[in-house]
């Protein structure tokens, strides 16, 4: 009999296959003391390990294909790094020294010491990075104990083509030797749509449904599954009408995606030609070459502070100004919106760490542009090398995390001085860029038309600002539930928004989720969006439905929408606009 199961939809897509348990029990850890003379032996011991563990990652980069975009690599390229980071190293060394403990033990106090700093960070993203760590030292365990497990879950892929995998958690390079044998699906019982392997999954085209609690249990290894990557749900042994329907969406959705990329490169304009700006995300120059496989376009978000975080470090001017530069080339021409620096209590440099207390709300304390201002030296460094990057192209300058408009006078201050600085160096550079600001926080949006006055384009970023307007953490399962784009607080804000730029002259632009999420398209449109910045693997769908829309039927329909009082009222309404005019 059939069975359904359901858990996060992190892929879109339908596959079906028979089902691979992959068992891979975790290496029991133990603490024991060890002869102080052995102390030497017990840190090359670490070393060898960690070598070992730097070998097999390395043979798996080796195997991704050549045409798979290059920032699919960084994530194997960002395990290799930190097993040659020398705190992650030295740190361990000093625990086996100290607690003149085995390797083992050392290395997961030091993890654990890791994932707890992790967990105390308020970025959904950047919460999600301790897997990474994880997955790490647990490589490296395996080595310690010589456990051959390790290696033969990287050999066990050869037989796994057109399998659906069930597994407790995958790391990214399970994920990549996994599509590397052409799986067909994955399920896993933890994880969340922020994981990197949920962003591989994505980036990689291959359906995955995650967090089904207890899915080795429930599901046999063998048996048929049904993956809907679309709506996160699993059917277990589907019977033949089931089989059949699926299997019809399936090859309707491959046909779907082949009609897709015969808009790469075109323009997105509504039916009653609106031309609407279609820009990307990116988080590194890199990136670019991800958003080249889908479209020509612009990048409407450059989040500049994971030039930061991956050096642990403050950057220099001239290191940041190369590095905005690379990034404007890949461009060839379209329009670069680089967003200063967002680092903050939850996204801390070790270099930079202070003594004393963690931020009680690191979400409501120093960061983004409040902390800039309170540095003003590192941040002219960065304004500098904006500014010059903006003589070589179009720039456009991003301020994060605006609350107040005395917040964007200090802001325009240190800006003209950056100019002032440049001048008197006699360096090159553009006197008069675009300047904007994000609308992330509901103080933000009420004084929107304010910003508008003195700016030359908003963007609104979503994710901060429902979580900020419903006072809830969207990663906390307690309360996950109640995070809601279509509530009607939500909807005034981003309209108060649009609004203002209209009022004003001036572009307003969508960056966050809200934007790259296909169902809230025509929404934004009848609100008068008309400048969308989207995650690459969005670009395509959503020009498609900006391409079969028109504005002047979903104006006056959205207006009606918005006068609704609740959330699953307003979705509901979603789903009728959507099918009312697709």
């Amino acid at each position: 009999m059939s069975v359904l199961l359901n858990g996060i939809g992190v892929s879109k897509g339908i596959a079906i296959g028979q089902a691979y348990v992959l068992y891979r029990e975790q290496p029991e850890i133990r603490e024991y003391n060890i002869p102080e003379e052995n102390i030497k032996d017990e840190i090359k011991r670490f070393h060898t390990a960690r070598k070992k563990a730097h070998q097999q990652l390395h043979e798996i980069k080796q195997k991704i294909s050549a045409d798979v975009p290059q920032d699919i690599s960084q994530f194997i390229e960002t395990s290799l790094l930190m097993l040659d980071d020398p705190v992650f190293c030295n740190d361990t060394v000093k625990q086996i020294e100290q607690r003149i403990c085995n390797a083992e033990w050392a290395l997961q106090a030091q993890c654990n010491r890791l994932v707890k700093v992790f967990d105390e960070m308020d970025d959904p993203y950047l919460k999600t990075r301790k897997d990474d760590v994880i997955h790490v030292v647990q490589r490296i365990q395996r080595c310690l104990i010589d456990d051959e497990q390790a290696t033969q879950a990287d050999d066990e892929t050869d037989h796994l083509k057109g399998r659906i995998i069930i597994a407790d958690d995958l790391t990214p390079a399970d994920t990549i030797l996994m599509q590397h044998q052409k799986i067909a699906g994955f399920i896993t019982e933890y994880g969340g749509p922020l994981s990197h392997t949920a962003i591989l999954a994505s980036n990689l085209g291959i359906p995955a449904v995650v967090g089904i609690h207890n899915a080795k249990q429930l599901i046999l290894a063998g048996e048929w599954l049904i993956i809907d990557g679309n709506e996160g749900m699993i059917v277990v042994d589907p019977d033949k009408k089931t089989l059949k329907h699926f299997k019809s969406l399936q090859k309707d959705e491959k046909q779907r995606k082949r009609n897709l990329f015969e808009l790469k490169n075109k323009p997105a304009k509504t039916l009653d030609g609106h031309q609407i700006i279609l820009n990307g995300n990116i988080d590194r120059p890199e990136d670019i070459k991800t958003l080249r496989q889908f479209d020509h376009t612009g990048v409407g978000l450059y989040r500049t502070e994971m030039l930061f975080l991956e050096r642990n470090e403050n950057p220099s001017e001239e290191e940041q100004f190369e590095t905005y530069r690379r990034a404007l080339r890949a461009l060839k021409g379209k329009p670069l919106t680089i967003r200063t620096v967002d680092l903050g209590a939850d996204k801390e440099l070790d270099s930079t760490l202070q003594h004393g207390p963690l931020a009680h709300n690191p979400a409501m304390g120093l960061r983004a542009i409040r902390r800039c201002l309170k540095e003003p030296d590192q941040f002219l460094k960065q304004l500098r090398a904006i500014l010059r990057v903006a003589s070589y192209g179009p720039i456009k300058m991003m301020i994060p995390m605006m609350t107040c408009i005395s917040e964007l006078d200090q802001t325009l201050e240190l800006i003209e001085q950056a100019k002032e600085e440049l001048k008197t160096n006699k360096q090159r550079f553009n006197p008069q860029p675009l300047i904007g600001a994000m609308i992330e926080v509901p103080a933000a949006a009420l004084s929107a038309h304010s910003f508008a006055e003195k700016l030359d384009f908003l963007s609104i970023g979503t994710n901060d600002l429902i979580q900020y307007t419903l006072a809830l953490d969207r990663i906390d399962d307690e309360v996950s539930h109640l995070y809601k784009p279509l509530n009607p607080s939500v909807l005034k804000l981003i309209d108060i928004t649009i609004q203002a730029g209209i009022n004003k002259g001036i572009s307003v632009s969508l960056c966050g989720e809200m934007a790259s999420e296909p169902l809230y398209t025509r929404l934004l449109l009848g609100m008068g969006l008309k400048d969308f910045s989207v995650q690459a693997n969005s670009l395509l769908e959503i020009k498609h439905i900006i391409n079969n829309s028109r504005i002047d039927k979903l104006a006056p329909e959205v207006r009606k929408l918005l006068t609704l009082s609740y959330p699953d009222e307003i979705e509901h309404e979603v789903f009728e606009l959507n099918k009312k005019f697709s």
